[in-house]
């Protein structure tokens, strides 16, 4: 499977051990950083994730920042992209089954790094379930106004 993942300042760590343990699993990962620790912008390394499971040159995308609301937030913002905002695996699980989720979002400072690689294979190895589910996610997309 094709994984882009970005994080911000707050998750460089959790980004880090995710992506090596996703490439020990066989996933082929794209890395939009940040590398570091300083305080940078999470829409600067949100956006590429959220653009290539928009454009399907990812199955799926994980983004990493403080709380996870920003991160969330930005990707949420592109077309065909369902963001999931996770704290628990039984969520993450939920997300992939119930709604199609194709991007996690962990927040850093309220997980253990653990948990969100237990988050992360939840979510990476749980598929949708589609049938009535479909159905409401195909209602997701705001239509544009007349």
């Amino acid at each position: 499977m094709k994984i882009s993942i970005g994080n911000d300042h707050a998750g460089t760590d959790y980004k880090q051990m995710i992506q090596e343990k996703l490439e020990s699993m066989g996933h082929t990962v794209t890395n939009y950083g940040t590398n570091a620790e300083d305080s940078v912008d999470y829409p600067d390394f949100v956006h590429p994730v959220a653009q290539d499971v928009e454009n399907k040159k990812a199955d799926l995308g994980i983004i990493i920042c403080g709380s996870g609301n920003g991160a969330n937030m930005t990707a949420n913002k592109h077309q065909g992209v369902r963001s999931a905002l996770c704290w628990n695996t039984e969520i993450a699980k939920l997300s992939r089954e119930h709604n199609d989720a194709n991007i996690l979002s962990i927040p850093a400072r309220f997980v253990s790094k653990d948990l969100a690689t237990q988050m992360m294979e939840t979510f990476v190895n749980t598929e949708f379930e589609g049938g009535r589910h479909q159905r409401r996610v195909d209602k997701i997309p705001a239509k544009k106004a007349c």
